[in-house]
């Protein structure tokens, strides 16, 4: 979420990668967007859907407790394949909580969607940018990602991006270093340091990491590309103390390979955003299933990662 001009508005900027025609599909078709809408470990059930300007769509989200959420969104605006404008959260007797713009733009076969969320006070809209994040809200977008990737290629991928208080070079500096990588990387509990660093490209990093002090892991790293200020590419293995490629201990199944790929781009002229995915390779269709079944705790995982890189940058 990047900082906005009017303190009561709360703005989310994504590019994805699939055509435009194929990210208001995802939008506009009940089939596709009960598949991607809200946060992960959520389910929707899609009532019924007018969208037209003037029109209205009712659907109740299931939280991962049970808990039922009905919701009634009024659509004020919509240009398709261009924008849609709507009063989101009421139903009912229950009054709207904001009023959301979203504007698609094609970017030479990607696209750009660009959100703001109007609310009625800047107190509101900064109690609520906490709320979305405690609640995990912005993986929605995560999820909307991983949906087009898979309907577009068929490829099953994790996908997470969050915005920084930093410019896109320090961004790249934690990325890319393995001494400030491992300052952040390591989920919340674990430690983690490099035993020996790649001199360059293709070349095979090692690394040890623990969890509060227990039973070590190890693993293997290898840069596929490093693009200043832009990308970094690597593959990551889970390997025994002789580097010796292995499952982890805590899966029966999962992929023997990962590659990760971070792309850093400016948000504003204060931030940064950094969009990290994630593909699985060197797997079978049991590793798929277990990796798309563990996307929750990746975020989780991640989200604890990230956090610790945000205390870092200050």
């Amino acid at each position: 979420m990047a900082t906005h001009p009017k303190s009561n508005v709360i703005a989310i900027n994504r590019i994805y990668d699939a055509p435009l025609q194929a990210v208001w599909e995802a939008w506009a078709t009940p089939e596709q967007i009960s598949q991607w809408w809200g946060p992960r470990g959520f389910t929707l059930t899609v009532h019924d859907r007018d969208l037209r300007s003037g029109g209205h769509w009712h659907y109740t989200m299931h939280g991962p407790d049970g808990t039922d959420y009905e919701n009634t969104t009024q659509y004020l605006d919509v240009v398709p394949m261009e924008r849609l404008v709507y009063d989101h959260g009421g139903h009912k007797d229950r009054p709207p909580l904001f009023r959301v713009t979203v504007q698609f733009n094609e970017l030479q076969g990607l696209t750009e969607m660009t959100m703001e969320m109007a609310f009625a006070s800047a107190e509101i809209a900064h109690e609520m940018k906490g709320h979305i994040r405690q609640a995990g809200g912005e993986t929605t977008w995560d999820r909307l990602g991983e949906f087009l990737v898979k309907k577009t290629t068929g490829q099953d991928i994790f996908l997470i991006a969050r915005t920084f208080n930093a410019p896109v070079d320090r961004l790249y500096e934690m990325c890319s270093q393995p001494k400030q990588l491992s300052q952040w990387l390591p989920p919340t509990g674990a430690s983690m340091k490099f035993i020996r660093t790649a001199a360059s490209l293709n070349e095979t990093s090692f690394y040890e990491m623990s969890f509060n002090g227990g039973e070590p892991m190890y693993g293997l790293v290898r840069y596929l590309e490093l693009s200043p200020s832009h990308r970094i590419v690597y593959t990551q293995q889970f390997c025994d103390a002789n580097e010796q490629v292995i499952r982890p201990v805590f899966f029966s199944n999962w992929p023997l390979e990962m590659n990760t790929r971070i792309d850093l781009a400016p948000e504003d002229a204060h931030t940064s955003r950094l969009t990290l995915r994630w593909t699985p390779e060197q797997s079978t269709p049991e590793d798929i299933l277990q990796f798309v079944n563990e996307r929750a705790g990746m975020s989780m995982g991640w989200t604890g990662s990230f956090d610790k890189l945000e205390a870092l940058l200050g």
